[in-house]
């Protein structure tokens, strides 16, 4: 899976997110409109929270939200981190009260991605 082709949507009136895994024509409509391509932010300004950090760590993936540990409270949290390699897309979902963390197998190169219910969309390539 060539990880340039997959691309993250998100709906601007109902926050519904999807993943297109091959670059076509059309763009995804949701609510009646045309859903808006995410693009990852890399910098964090001085916050160090969301840009993802990845350990490989005894042939595994560590991905880890942020050199500091994201809050993981009911009104802010980190909705799930996924990696794209060229083994494919993996994603783990998190909610309140999990630890900002998730392993996958390891691969030499991809790119992590995280999602945050208030800041949005990161990104990092290995």
């Amino acid at each position: 899976m060539e990880k340039e082709k997959i691309i993250f949507y998100r709906c601007a009136e109902c926050g519904e997110i999807v993943v297109k895994i091959n670059e076509g024509t059309c763009t995804p409509h949701c609510c009646g409109k045309e859903m808006v391509k995410l693009e990852g932010k890399t910098a964090d300004a001085g916050m160090e929270k969301h840009v993802p950090v990845i350990e490989k760590k005894e042939g595994a993936l560590l991905v880890k939200c942020g050199d500091i540990p994201h809050p993981m409270i009911d009104v802010h949290y980190i909705e799930w981190l996924a990696v794209v390699t060229d083994k494919g897309l993996a994603i783990k979902y998190l909610k309140p009260g999990d630890a900002p963390e998730a392993t996958f197998e390891e691969a030499e190169h991809g790119i992590a991605y995280s999602y945050c219910n208030i800041h949005g969309f990161w990104k990092k390539e290995f």
